[in-house]
């Protein structure tokens, strides 16, 4: 029996489908016209720029960075032009054949290869690693005569940074260095980040990293017009780059290289101020490092050299090295006896060669055996007599005496222009509750009183405290930036001088002080032999501070030339009208009078003679620990 088919209902099935699809295909369309129209009308300019990026390339243009000048226009710092050879690791498929290749051509050392390595791990993806630095015209002849032999190497300008003096200024000029992920991340939590686009190097330490702002510059972009295959096809404009702004600095070259020469082989610091402004005049920390193995990117071996080397060459002394001030605290504390009233000019003590707090008490020695007779202020500084500050000290009191050698920038950073400047330490009881939950005891005031115990002090805040006695109780803020040039409209600048405290003392006291340490440099001083035949009157304090302590019979408990006594000395010259203060540390150097002035004697002829002083004696190298020490003080300084 055959199957009757329903027609109209088939049809009416048909139509109903038919409806759907239309439907359906009108709210395709509907959905494709809303999209369109979203696209055309409402996201037009966000698809224009990046169609326009997609068709326009933008190539850094890497501003020159600034140079840095001494006070004289000698250049510490400047860029140079040279070739690279630069590997993008990705396109290559064998590296070491590729080293193998490419050494034919140009050198390639293990350093080289060492670097390359760290600064792969370094870097992103497909971004190009140096392989070489620094071509000489041969090699860059040779390679551009075979470059086709090297896809994936390119040969690219590159800007370096030099600095034509190595060591002598690496603690105060720094260096710079390859940006780091961290260096990026502090750049673009600062909204600094665009400044540096294709740029590859970044302040690190010192005037580099203090003033990398102003050193930078601004990067630029050539507009430049590219087809989908990213080939160059026409250029549209450029923005300019802004190059970093140069910088005059307070620094004498010269002064800095003869304080260098000065200390010979011992290690140490030197820091030197202009009185009448604050201006920095040199800053020496011996040994230094070259900075210009870092620019590269220092290799392993030779930064492990520098990290584990005994000597510390990548301690800056003058910022960051603490040590007992020793004897050069005494001029501070005979004003704070003639300030608070606890001595007059006249008054004077019978020295036995010891201090005792009490009858048959221990005995603080001084630094002369049988004590130098009857002394009195003036003759306390010339002769450096341990037992007259003992005494006083014991009579101020610790509480007085840490509130007045504070006003003189002991104990706190003085605001230099350079980071990673440490505060030293000016003890009283609040501090050694805090430290070591312990009273403080009237035997650690009587040895504070020659600047031994707990009391440390940095290079820069001696010559600090020596600036403001200088100064007739003035103290600037150091400054090493003396002018810039303003890269945007060619115009000077000059730093102006930053006046941090003035003390209120007595000029009569000052007077007094001063006449004491002039007196220092001349016969009869413990400074006498760096003061003859000068032909300018300066003024100084010796200081000599224990690095390890005392046997019983007063001798170093080591012989070891490591162990010998740091050698100090402090002076301004000339007395009358200051154009400089400085504060020389000679570690392990022994007696202050015999190291560490004669280093300054130099520099001060240098200063205002333009020459070392004639015939000066050669440095004597560090040899064994002397044993004529007193118990807790000096030695004859």
């Amino acid at each position: 029996m055959s199957q009757l088919v329903n027609t109209e209902g088939a049809r009416e099935e048909f139509r109903r489908r038919s409806q759907i699809a239309v439907w359906g295909v009108l709210g395709l369309f509907c959905i494709l016209f809303l999209r369109f129209v979203w696209l055309q009308l409402i996201e037009h300019d966000r698809y224009s720029a990046l169609s326009e990026n997609n068709r326009v390339s933008l190539i850094p243009n890497i501003p020159p960075r600034g140079v840095l000048y001494d006070r004289n226009g000698v250049v510490l710092a400047s860029g140079d032009w040279g070739y690279a050879l630069e590997v993008i690791p990705e396109k290559i498929p064998d590296l070491p054949a590729l080293w193998a290749q490419l050494g034919e051509v140009v050198r390639i050392e293990a350093v080289d290869l060492r670097r390359f390595r760290r600064l792969r791990e370094e870097g992103r993806p497909f971004e190009a690693v140096p392989i070489r630095q620094r071509l000489t015209e041969v090699e860059v002849a040779r390679f551009a005569a075979q470059r086709y032999r090297f896809p994936g190497v390119e040969m690219r300008t590159r800007d370096w940074r030099s600095y034509p003096f190595g060591p002598t200024f690496s603690h105060l000029i720094g260096y710079i260095g390859r940006i780091s992920q961290k260096d990026k991340l502090a750049l673009q939590e600062a909204g600094r980040w665009s400044a540096y686009r294709g740029a590859q190097y970044i302040g690190k330490a010192g005037v580099e990293k203090r003033y990398e702002a102003w050193l930078h510059g601004q990067t630029g972009f050539d507009h430049v017009e590219v087809d989908s295959g990213g080939r160059a096809i026409r250029s549209l404009g450029q923005t300019p780059a802004v190059a970093g702004a140069n910088l005059t600095l307070h620094v004498d070259a010269g002064l800095q290289q003869v304080a260098e020469a000065a200390f010979g082989p011992y290690r140490g610091a030197l820091v030197a101020l202009d009185p009448t402004n604050g201006g920095l005049l040199a800053l020496l920390s011996k040994p230094g490092y070259d900075p210009n193995l870092f620019v590269d990117g220092i290799d392993a071996d030779a930064w492990r050299g520098l990290n584990e080397s005994l000597d510390r060459p990548l301690l800056n002394r003058a910022l960051r090295g603490v040590y007992p001030p020793g004897s050069t605290i005494k001029p501070f504390m005979a004003l704070a006896g003639l300030e608070l009233g606890l001595r007059k000019p006249s008054d004077s003590l019978a020295d036995l060669g010891y201090f005792s707090l009490s009858a048959g008490g221990h005995r603080y020695r001084d630094w002369k055996k049988d004590g130098h007779g009857t002394v009195d202020l003036h003759k306390s500084i010339v002769i450096s007599c341990d037992t007259y500050y003992y005494r006083l000290a014991h009579e101020m009191g610790i509480e007085r005496m840490h509130d007045f050698l504070l006003q003189f920038g002991l104990g706190e950073r003085s605001g230099v222009d350079l980071d990673g400047e440490l505060a030293g330490l000016m003890p009283n009881a609040a501090w050694k509750t805090r430290r070591f939950k312990q009273p403080w005891w009237p035997g650690e005031t009587v040895i504070a009183g020659i600047g031994q115990g707990y009391m440390l002090a940095t290079p820069m805040q001696l010559a600090v405290a020596t600036m403001a006695i200088a100064n007739d109780g003035v103290i600037y803020k150091p400054q090493i930036v003396r002018a810039w040039r303003d890269p945007k409209d060619g115009r000077s600048h000059t730093a102006a001088p930053e006046v941090v405290r003035t003390l209120n003392l007595k000029p009569e006291h000052l007077r007094l002080v001063k006449a004491a340490m002039q007196a220092v440099t001349q016969p009869g001083g413990t400074a006498a032999g760096a003061g003859t035949g000068a032909t300018y009157t300066f003024a100084g304090k010796t200081g000599t501070a224990q690095v390890v302590a005392m046997n019983a019979a007063g001798g170093s408990v080591s012989g070891s030339a490591r162990h010998r006594d740091n050698a100090l000395f402090i002076a301004f010259a000339p007395v009358d009208k200051p154009t400089i203060a400085l504060a020389v540390m000679v570690e392990n150097g022994g007696h202050g009078g015999s190291t560490a002035a004669p280093i300054a004697r130099k520099v001060l002829d240098y200063w205002f003679l333009g020459q070392t002083t004639p015939g000066a004696a050669a440095m004597p190298a560090p040899g064994p620990a002397s044993d004529v020490m007193t118990e807790e003080g000096d030695h004859a300084d």
